[in-house]
């Protein structure tokens, strides 16, 4: 198991020091191919992300994902459905700790993300949230529950904002040059 850990540890020290920031979309997608649980087709990942255990974490279809943006896989999953955009610097967390624990224990749980969610600048989604289909989740936002399909959510902690239309019928494809 130890051996593992340690191989893990170096794809993502490779992944989030060198490669990630390599201004070669091919380049990062072939490694991240091969380093991910999935990447699906269509989907661009720009310069500066960071993954933590990627192999817990599976991208569906024509994600696009924003500069800067973390994905914590170390123990629990990360799963995006298709046509998924999370903008820059949004964190995904699976592991956090319990306030309450006298020995300061792990807390947390996977991820799920619907399709045709939209996850906004700096959002910070916390272990064990679904987010439904066709859901947005507001700058700056600190998601700690579930979020139901087709609302948009904001704040800190994220609260109802309004519904979204549930006539979605785009598909996305965001391939920058540089980034």
């Amino acid at each position: 198991m130890k051996q593992k850990v340690f191989a893990g540890s170096i794809l993502s020290y490779t992944y989030n020091h060198w490669v990630g920031n390599l201004p070669s979309r091919k380049i990062r997608m072939i490694y991240l191919k091969t380093y991910l649980a999935a990447v699906g087709m269509g989907t661009s990942i720009q310069m500066g992300c960071r993954f933590l255990n990627g192999r817990k974490v599976h991208l569906g279809d024509r994600n696009i994902i924003n500069f800067g943006c973390l994905f914590d896989g170390r123990q629990y999953q990360i799963r995006t459905g298709f046509d998924v955009s999370i903008g820059p610097e949004a964190a995904i967390l699976t592991l956090g700790h319990d306030p309450q624990s006298p020995e300061f224990a792990d807390r947390g749980g996977d991820v799920i993300i619907g399709d045709r969610v939209w996850i906004a600048y700096r959002a910070i989604i916390l272990p064990g949230v679904t987010i439904g289909e066709g859901a947005v989740v507001g700058a700056g936002s600190v998601v700690t529950k579930d979020v139901q399909s087709y609302t948009i959510v904001a704040g800190n902690p994220a609260r109802f904002i309004k519904k979204r239309s549930t006539e979605l019928k785009y598909t996305l494809n965001h391939n920058p040059w540089l980034l």
